[in-house]
C-alpha cells in the first residue's frame, strides 16, 4: 500500500477493490464507496508493523484512532493528503481552540454589558472616585448627597484670632459665604462625566469642592463688628434696593479701624475644597478713612438703576409679550463690594435669571388653546366673532432665553427677546344666529328678527346724544337679572342709585335692555338729546321683559344708525 499517494487497490482477494462498486479505473464521481463487511470492519493503523511509513508520521497522528476506508478520498491528484491531513488532526486541539474563542467572547459580553450597567447605574448618583469633605461619596443620589453637603457646611467653622487674642469663631455664613447647595450638588453628580470610561473607574479621583459666592463687605463686616469697638469701627458706604422709591440708594459710610482679612480668606478657600472641619486664621486692622467711598458707591448704585430702566421684553412666538418688571431685574442685581480695592462692582446672577425663566415665565407666555366662534346670519355671512380664537401655546428651552436676557443685561442694553415654544393652531367654529336685536338709534326703535323675520318692534331711548351714546355695533346678550340695583355717576359728578331695576339684559359691557318707567317721555318721544340714558336701551316694562323671556343669551343686538338731535316721533 503506498500511504503517500493513498491510491491503492487494498483488496481482500486482489479483483474487488475496497472502494466499492466500480474499479480503479472508472471515473471518480461514479465510484460507491464500499460499506464494511461488519460494525467492526474498519481499517486500524499499526504504526509498529509499518516501519517504512513509521518516519512520515507523528508520533500523536494515529495512535488509537480508527478511521474508515471510505472516508478517505482516492483522488490522484494529491487532494488525498490534505483530506487526510485533516480526518487525522488531533480533536483535542480543536476543542480547546474553540473553548478559548467561547470564553474570550463571553469575558467581552460581560465587559461590554458591565460598563453600560455602571452607566445607567450611576447617571443619577455620584461615580466611582468622586471625594467630597476627604470622603467618597460614590453611590449617593441626590438627596442623600443634599444631607451630605448641608451636614459638611454645619460642620465649618472658622475660628479668628486678633492680636489682642480676641477670638471669634464663625460659621460660613456668618462670613459671608453663600453656598450654593443645588450646584454643589449638581457637580458632584456631574464628576468624571467627560469621559464615560473614566467616570465608572474608581481609581480615578476627583475632588468637588463646595460651589459658593464670597462676599468680602460681609467678611469684613462681621468681623468689625464682632472684633472692633463700635466708636473705631471704619463703615464702608453701601446701595440697596429701597422698595418704596423702586431704585437703588446709597447708605454713606465712615472712617475708622478695619480688618485686613486675607488669612481669613484663605482660610475659608481650604474650608471650601474640603469642608466639615474647623480652621484657624489670624487677622491685623488698619486705620483707613473709608473703606468704600460715598463716590464709588453712588457710580454703583447708578449703574445698578440703570439696569432697572432697560426694556426687557419676551414674546412666545404667537401673540403674547411679557416685559421683564423692575423689580425682578433688581433681585437679579448683584453688589460685590471689595473694602480693600474700595469698590462696588454691578451684575447680575446668572442663575437666578435661568430659575425665573425655567420657574415662571411659563406663567406669563402659555396660552390656553380656545376656539373661535364666529356668528353667521342664515346664508353663513360672518356676522361678528363672539369668541376669538387663541392658539395654545408651551414655551420650551427657556435656558436659551434666560442667557439672552443676562447678556443684554449685563451689556446695560434693552431687548426684545422671542423664547422657542410649540405652538397649537386653533379651530373656528361657526355659530348660526336665528335670534337678532337691530337697535336703530336715528329710529329709536328696537327690532327683533327670527330667522331674518321680524317679531316685534319696540320704542326705545338710547343714550344721551354727545355724552353717553349708545355704542354702535355688533354685540350678543351675554347676561341677564330679574331685577338689579343701578348706580353709577352724574354728569355733574354725583352719584345716583336707582333700586329695583327689572328684566335687564346686557349686551355691551354695562349697556343693556331694561325697563325705565322713569323715561316713560323720552322712550314716547324717542328724544335720547332731551331724555337719554348713561348708554342703555330704555324700555316700557312690557317689552323689556319680552326680550327678556324670549331672546336667548347670545341674542345678536346690532346697534346701528345716527344719533338724533331731535325727537323722532
Amino acid at each position: 500500500m503506498d500511504r503517500k499517494g493513498i491510491n491503492v487497490t487494498n483488496t481482500f482477494d486482489g479483483s474487488v477493490p475496497r472502494y466499492g462498486v466500480g474499479g480503479p479505473d472508472m471515473p471518480r464521481n461514479t465510484r460507491v464507496p464500499a460499506q464494511p463487511d461488519a460494525p467492526g470492519d474498519i481499517w486500524k493503523t499499526n504504526l509498529a508493523a509499518d516501519a517504512a511509513d513509521a518516519a512520515d508520521v507523528n508520533d500523536d497522528t494515529l495512535s488509537g484512532m480508527e478511521i474508515p476506508l471510505y472516508a478517505i478520498s482516492d483522488a490522484g491528484n494529491g487532494d488525498a493528503d490534505d483530506e487526510m491531513a485533516t480526518a487525522l488532526r488531533p480533536p483535542h486541539k480543536r476543542l480547546w481552540l474553540r473553548i478559548l474563542l467561547i470564553v474570550f467572547a463571553v469575558l467581552a459580553v460581560a465587559a461590554v454589558a458591565g460598563f453600560f450597567t455602571a452607566r445607567w447605574y450611576y447617571q443619577d448618583k455620584a461615580a466611582p472616585g468622586v471625594m467630597f469633605a476627604g470622603a467618597s461619596v460614590a453611590g449617593q443620589n441626590s438627596e442623600q448627597l443634599a444631607a451630605t453637603v448641608k451636614s459638611a457646611v454645619e460642620n465649618t467653622k472658622i475660628t479668628v484670632t486678633d492680636s489682642q487674642g480676641n477670638t471669634v469663631t464663625a460659621s460660613l455664613k456668618d462670613l459671608g459665604v453663600n453656598v450654593n447647595q443645588k450646584q454643589t450638588v449638581s457637580a458632584l453628580i456631574a464628576a468624571k462625566d467627560s469621559n464615560p470610561f473614566v467616570r465608572i473607574n474608581p481609581f480615578s479621583k476627583q475632588n468637588v469642592k463646595l460651589v459658593a459666592t464670597a462676599d468680602k463687605l460681609a467678611l469684613s463686616q462681621y468681623l468689625t463688628g464682632k472684633l472692633i469697638p463700635n466708636d473705631s469701627q471704619a463703615i464702608a458706604s453701601t446701595i440697596a434696593y429701597d422698595q418704596t422709591s423702586q431704585k437703588f440708594t446709597v447708605t454713606v459710610g465712615r472712617g475708622g479701624q478695619a480688618p485686613v482679612t486675607d488669612n481669613v480668606v484663605k482660610a475659608i478657600d481650604q474650608a471650601l475644597d474640603t469642608p466639615g472641619t474647623t480652621r484657624t486664621a489670624s487677622i491685623t486692622y488698619t486705620q483707613t478713612d473709608m473703606p468704600i467711598s460715598e463716590a464709588a458707591a453712588t457710580t454703583a448704585a447708578d449703574q445698578a438703576n440703570a439696569g432697572l430702566g432697560l426694556s426687557i421684553t419676551i414674546n412666545n412666538g404667537d401673540a403674547t409679550t411679557y416685559k421683564i418688571p423692575a423689580a425682578t431685574i433688581a433681585s437679579w442685581t448683584v453688589t460685590t463690594a471689595d473694602p480693600a480695592k474700595g469698590t462696588i462692582a454691578v451684575s447680575y446672577d446668572k442663575q437666578a435669571i435661568s430659575d425665573y425663566m425655567n420657574g415662571e415665565l411659563g406663567n406669563h407666555l402659555n396660552q390656553t388653546k380656545t376656539n373661535q366662534v364666529d356668528l353667521v346670519d342664515t346664508s353663513g355671512n360672518v356676522i361678528m366673532t363672539k369668541t376669538k380664537g387663541v392658539n395654545g401655546v408651551t414655551i420650551k428651552n427657556t435656558a436659551t432665553v434666560a442667557d439672552q436676557v443676562y447678556s443684554a443685561l449685563s451689556a446695560n442694553r434693552s431687548a426684545t427677546l422671542t423664547v422657542a415654544s410649540d405652538v397649537t393652531k386653533f379651530d373656528t367654529e361657526q355659530q348660526k344666529i336665528t335670534w337678532k336685536i337691530v337697535v336703530d338709534r336715528s329710529k329709536q326703535t328696537a327690532t327683533v328678527y327670527n330667522n331674518d323675520q321680524v317679531v316685534q318692534t319696540f320704542n326705545v331711548c338710547t343714550g344721551k346724544t354727545g355724552k353717553h351714546e349708545t355704542t354702535p355695533g355688533n354685540y350678543f346678550i351675554y347676561l341677564k337679572y330679574q331685577v338689579q340695583d343701578m348706580r353709577g355717576t352724574n354728569d355733574d359728578g354725583s352719584q345716583y342709585l336707582t333700586k329695583g331695576v327689572k328684566w335687564i339684559s346686557y349686551f355691551n359691557g354695562g349697556q343693556g335692555f331694561h325697563t325705565a318707567g322713569w323715561n316713560a317721555a323720552g322712550i314716547a318721544s324717542g328724544d335720547p338729546t332731551g331724555h337719554g340714558s348713561h348708554g342703555c336701551v330704555n324700555m316700557n316694562e312690557a317689552d323689556a321683559k319680552w326680550i327678556y323671556d324670549n331672546c336667548p343669551d347670545g341674542t345678536l343686538v346690532q346697534v346701528v344708525g345716527a344719533q338724533p338731535t331731535a325727537p323722532v316721533r
